[in-house]
């Protein structure tokens, strides 16, 4: 690996960091996010140390051979104890109990941190070596004691996490489960990196000379560097896809509520500042639509439901499918028909403005008997289903066929 995978490999990752930054300000007390942006910062600081290039120029500039060396293993040393770190509070439950292992794992780390610099000190290491660092000065004394102290810190953090992370898969899915297994391939890379670099060692120790086999295993590194940095950031990325996804899947439902057809036009309350923020337009618009919704109450026709409802059946719609369906015919025939003056506190349907927003599952909505009166659900699953169905013909049907049904 040249100088330039190294260096694009820390700016990537940096920009991750830097994407970060405003969610740290917020959230500084928080030590999930500390730990995430020391996981991600340090990882692409590995890669800076890491680089021919950069390992020349400290060595220059210090006049101390092989400074770089030691800086190096710091960073993958410090990145190993804030990647145990990050699983220990992102799995943790027991508030005191995380706590106390967190601070177990940094005290140990910054342990090994400080051997590593006094026996660099107490060692010998005069001759310059970019690559081949760990098998030349293998049998130094002190310099070898810190390379495999080094080795063994990081192993135990990759082995560690791998574990942790491979059987919290069983209790979790989407984005969390992909996030751990991406951790669990990216630390076995890693456990197989420092593998290597110990039968190296060993080999040299028994007069062979499988040099070779420790150069060869930096691009295990940073394969597993690349694939564990992904995993940790990968559950905000994926929370934001599915914020972007709703928003996108919200939107037929949202123009007619409140564009032109329904009636009644939205102010969106985000500033310049906030338009990037895809949750809080999220937010706004689920907002929007349970606000007009509520306004709306008062012209939901039952009738139109169930004419709906049979409709959807006779086409050969699951019952699930078919009621939700038929609530979208309503709420589209109330959106065309146009505000009118509320009735004292119910709608045709029995729906009271206060239970407009009462939010339940859509399986307890449907349970029930098609006939009677119910609160609308307004839960954001139910919202999607809603938004979905608008477009369907059964909808666009009841609205052509708006006209008042007569008692």
């Amino acid at each position: 690996m040249n100088g330039l995978v190294y260096y694009v490999a820390a700016a990537v990752l940096w920009t991750g960091l830097i994407a970060q930054v405003p969610g740290l300000w917020r959230h500084r007390r928080e030590p999930l996010r500390q730990a995430l942006c020391a996981v991600i910062g340090l990882s692409g600081l590995c890669f800076a140390l890491g680089a021919p290039p950069t390992v020349a120029l400290i060595n220059r500039t210090t006049a101390i051979p092989n400074l770089a060396a030691l800086l190096t293993y710091g960073a993958v040393t410090a990145f190993s104890a804030a990647s145990l770190i990050l699983i220990v509070y992102w799995q943790g439950r027991d508030r005191v109990r995380t706590r106390r292992t967190a601070r177990a794992w940094l005290i140990s780390y910054l342990a090994l941190l400080v051997a590593q610099a006094v026996l660099f000190t107490l060692g010998d290491a005069p001759v310059e070596r970019r690559e081949d660092f760990d098998t030349y000065y293998a049998s130094t004394p002190f310099i070898a004691e810190m390379i495999v102290l080094y080795l063994l810190a990081h192993m135990v953090a990759a082995v560690t996490t791998t574990v942790l992370c491979w059987r919290w898969t069983r209790h979790v899915k989407r984005w969390t489960r992909a996030s751990l297994v991406l951790l669990a391939v990216g630390w076995l890379f890693t456990s197989a990196y420092s593998i290597f670099k110990l039968v190296a060692l060993s080999a040299h120790w028994l007069g062979h000379r499988w040099d070779a086999l420790s150069t060869s295993a930096a691009p295990l590194m940073a394969v597993g560097s690349c694939l564990t940095s992904v995993g940790y950031i990968l559950p905000t990325v994926g929370h934001r896809v599915d914020s972007v996804t709703t928003l996108v899947r919200l939107r037929p439902l949202f123009h007619l509520l409140t564009g032109p057809t329904g009636g009644w036009q939205f102010d969106s309350p985000l500033s310049w500042r906030t338009i990037g923020n895809v949750e809080l337009q999220l937010t706004a618009r689920e907002t929007a639509i349970r606000d007009r919704l509520k306004r709306l109450s008062a012209q939901f026709d039952d009738r139109v439901r169930q004419r709906a409802y049979q409709d959807a059946l006779n086409a050969g719609s699951p019952p699930t499918d078919a009621e939700t369906i038929a609530v979208a015919a309503m709420v589209a025939v109330a959106a065309h028909t146009g505000p009118r003056a509320p009735a004292s506190g119910t709608g045709t349907v029995g729906v009271t403005v206060g239970d407009i927003d009462v939010v339940i599952s859509v399986n307890a909505f449907t349970r029930r008997t098609v006939t009677s009166p119910r609160p609308l659900d307004t839960g954001q699953t139910s919202l999607l289903g809603l938004s979905r169905a608008i477009r369907t013909p059964i909808v666009d049907a009841a609205v052509q066929a708006r006209q008042p049904v007569s008692a």
